[in-house]
């Protein structure tokens, strides 16, 4: 009878340690969708960011008139050299009623306007300031922010181009930890309707040309240990040995109990 129990218990002990296994599955990217996989609908394209207000705008103007250029320009070639608050004097904030304050224009509504729109509209108002009636108008979104917290990659970092994928964002985070649940990602997500959270398993292909693969400005992304990471073995061979050592350790406890 001790010895059936002995033997029920290292069954159940190993059946837990293999369910608990890091495998491949678990750690790996980009798999075709199955029983363990899901699969997501392909939905949703890239589209170009949308202006929203305290969003922060670098910009400068190019044109045959030095004069006009120096007015509109005014300390903007200092902004690539600066950084901080600094770097927030030489910009534009789109204030709560979705414009910015432009020199010999006055307020320009950009809220909803995307950079290529913006940069477009400003040619437009400024051009017929400049001698030659002719100007060149770049616009550059600047101090937007993405984070990532949970396990042990908190920290917050700059989107220094136009788009930016999830994966480019966990490899500026170092990547997720050996025990992240890559199954469980979590985005808190600002939009024009509110706050809301996306869920997904990025280990799916199915992601890309989903609603999770871009990240936005603001996105925060949440990176929860899985469940089983206190008993988790790495291996094969780290489960038989941690198997093994417990198989011996029951064995001690048993002869001590006769």
């Amino acid at each position: 009878m001790k010895k059936l129990k002995f033997f029920f218990i290292s069954g159940a002990l190993l059946i837990y340690l293999m369910s608990s296994c890091i495998t491949p599955n678990k750690i790996n990217y980009l798999q075709k969708p199955s029983d363990i996989i899901p699969s997501y609908d392909h939905n949703m394209s890239f589209e170009e960011y949308k202006l929203r207000v305290t969003d922060r705008l670098m910009i400068n103007v190019y044109s045959m008139d030095s004069k006009a250029n120096t007015v509109f320009n005014s300390g903007a070639s200092q902004t690539m050299a600066l950084s901080g608050p600094a770097a927030d004097l030489y910009t534009y904030q789109i204030s709560s009623s979705g414009t910015i304050l432009f020199p010999m224009i006055g307020q320009i509504h950009l809220e909803g306007k995307t950079i290529r729109q913006a940069k477009h509209h400003l040619e437009e108002l400024v051009s017929p300031l400049v001698e030659y009636e002719r100007a060149d108008v770049d616009v550059r979104l600047v101090g937007r922010y993405f984070s990532v917290f949970g396990t042990t990659q908190s920290g917050r970092y700059a989107i220094t181009q136009e788009k930016i994928n999830i994966f480019q964002a966990l490899a500026m985070a170092g990547d997720i930890g050996f025990y992240g649940d890559r199954s469980k990602i979590k985005i808190v997500r600002e939009t024009e309707n509110g706050i809301k959270t996306l869920e997904f398993d990025v280990r799916s292909q199915d992601i890309i040309n989903s609603e999770y693969y871009y990240i936005e400005p603001n996105d925060a992304i949440y990176i929860q240990d899985v469940n089983e990471r206190f008993f988790s073995v790495t291996s094969f061979s780290g489960m038989m040995s941690f198997f093994f050592t417990t198989f011996s350790f029951v064995g001690v406890i048993i002869n001590l109990v006769k």
